[in-house]
């Protein structure tokens, strides 16, 4: 292949980004190319050249390499070109907040590098866009700029609620500090010129005085990693941004490429797999946003993809064999949207999303640990609470959780979309977490997660406007502590999948207010991705009694006739 290292793009400001361009050797025909940008570095991305794919818990397993398999590109005909974001890598300027959002907006940036990408010799003027996560989330950004030569996007696994990406239901999730800063098989930014956005838009005065407020939060101050961060923080810039700012809004909205997905026109191609519930909601979001041609990949779990990453590449190849070189391959005879269906381990195609013959039950939980298709008809003097003790774990290794299953199912019965879990809940502090996992158990008792929803118990507020049975929604705008001892209905958005529970399986759910750290699941998730423990020492009381109803609302696809 033909190798341009450093490369200097212009944009409007008069910043250049650096990139590095891989196309076909010895060849006079122009090419379409597809662009990668992130702030991890285009010498790391390179890698792919050099490094066989590894899947988690390989130690080699490098998360932030995510730019695509340079060679693949190349040898199927088209041109890889990998930047490094402003600030960051070999660029110039200043990146401010994550994907620019407090600065000039790496949407800008994209609609300059493509059009300055078309505009050269080796190039038929065909632009498409590689990646995932950050490299995914970009596009949405870029798409909405609608720069003329972008033609189709093809966006993997990215994070297009910046709320989501940082908060779970309110829940601080530790995921991003591992990519911003580099930790347990992470490289993180390659930092050049980096400022946090909670910089740029707070004065001194305010930027101070939400660390302190911070720091008098248990959770944060019994995490001795956190108020380190809190008490010396001019080093992780980007994860700062996310520590300071616990509540959604306006801080989060401008710059998310939610907020801008109705601008995008172009064919846009979403995938995500099951088990990243954090990123499968915002994807789906995503993909009901968009106004062009659209398809979704709802994929199988596990949740994380090789490094470097190579998966897919043979759906993106179809994608952009169409879009960008004009090869009629019937993947727009095909239905939109693809899915994957756990349980049964199959492939389905479908037309829209959520499914429309979808029928959402109730499941009922019951005293002996039971979930049950009726509910209890006992008051709570005959059917006191269940309930757990968590200390915080400053003193304890030890993680404390209710559970409760259904028996055998009968039959397979099939649950595809999305859920909340209504619990009725007391407890003996101000605040909690509340973490439910649903498990689909075999008969040798070896558990599958199926799906997981968070919610801290100050951010219980629903916006009842946008809220459905099966879908809550919490703006998660103010936090509202809780009045100990006070029994409290809360309703926990469950993320999306799709799983078939076998006959002779049980489907078993799990609450806690921490979660484990070190089981099978958790190994192979991304580093550091779990949530931030609770600090208090609280004990939880769950009533499932006749005046408190305490239910799942699961999506029942029903058989077809």
């Amino acid at each position: 292949m033909e190798i341009e290292k450093d490369v200097k793009i212009p944009m409007r400001d008069g910043v250049h980004l650096a990139a590095d361009i891989y196309r076909p050797e010895g060849t006079d025909e122009k090419v379409p190319a597809l662009l990668a940008l992130s702030p991890y570095g285009k010498e790391l991305q390179s890698q792919s050249l050099t490094m066989t794919p590894q899947k988690r818990p390989s130690v080699l397993w490098n998360g932030v390499i995510e730019a695509g398999d340079i060679r693949e590109v190349v040898d199927h005909g088209y041109a890889h070109v990998i930047a490094d974001v402003r600030g960051t890598g070999f660029s110039e300027g200043q990146l401010i907040g994550n994907y620019d959002s407090g600065g000039h907006g790496e949407g800008k940036d994209i609609y300059d590098a493509v059009e300055w990408l078309a505009e050269q010799p080796w190039c038929d003027g065909n632009i498409g866009m590689i990646g995932i996560s950050y490299f995914a989330t970009v596009q949405l950004l870029g798409a909405a700029e609608n720069p003329p030569h972008l033609k189709a996007i093809f966006a993997n696994g990215g994070h297009f609620d910046l709320y989501e990406l940082a908060y779970h239901g309110g829940i601080l999730w530790l995921m991003p500090r591992a990519s911003r800063e580099g930790r347990g098989g992470d490289s993180g930014v390659a930092v050049r010129n980096v400022k946090g956005k909670s910089e740029e838009v707070y004065s001194p005065e305010e930027y101070q005085e939400k660390i302190k407020e911070r720091l008098k939060d248990p959770d944060i101050a019994n995490w001795s990693d956190f108020v380190h961060l809190l008490n010396y923080p001019n080093r992780h810039e980007l994860w700062m941004d996310f520590l300071l700012n616990p509540l959604n809004g306006k801080f989060y909205e401008e710059g998310s490429p939610l907020a801008v997905a109705d601008k995008v026109n172009i064919p846009a191609y979403f995938q995500v797999k099951w088990g990243r519930g954090w990123t499968v909601d915002g994807t789906i979001e995503a993909f009901n946003r968009v106004k062009g041609v659209k398809k979704l990949d709802l994929q199988p779990y596990p949740p994380m993809q090789t490094r470097p990453f190579d998966e897919s590449h043979e759906e993106m190849f179809r994608w952009y064999d169409y879009w960008l070189k004009g090869i009629d391959n019937g993947i727009m005879d095909e239905d939109p949207i693809q899915m994957f269906v756990e349980g049964e381990r199959k492939w389905r195609s479908e037309k829209e999303w959520p499914l429309p013959n979808t029928e959402y039950k109730n499941f009922y939980l019951r005293p002996r640990h039971k979930i049950e298709v009726t509910p209890e008809p006992l008051g709570a003097e005959n059917v006191p609470p269940d309930g757990f003790y968590q200390a915080p774990y400053t003193v304890t290794n030890d993680t404390h959780s209710v559970t409760w299953s259904t028996d055998a199912f009968l039959e397979d019965i099939e649950m595809t979309g999305s859920g909340a879990l209504y619990v009725h809940v007391e407890i003996d502090t101000d605040d909690t977490n509340l973490i439910a996992k649903l498990y689909d158990v075999d008969p040798h008792g070896k558990r599958k997660p199926v799906t997981t929803g968070y919610l801290k118990a100050s951010h219980r507020e629903l916006d009842k406007s946008k809220s459905k049975r099966w879908a809550p929604y919490h703006p998660h705008t103010r936090a509202e502590p809780v009045q100990a001892g006070e029994v409290i209905e809360y309703a926990i958005k469950l993320y999306p999948f799709s799983n078939v529970f076998k006959a002779g399986h049980k489907m078993e759910l799990v609450l806690s207010n921490n979660e484990q750290i070190n089981d099978s699941s958790a190994q192979l998730l991304p580093p550091d991705s779990y949530h931030l423990p609770c600090g208090r020492a609280t004990t939880h009381k769950i009533y499932r009694d006749k005046d408190h109803q305490s239910h799942l609302v699961l999506p029942v696809i029903p058989k077809s006739k």
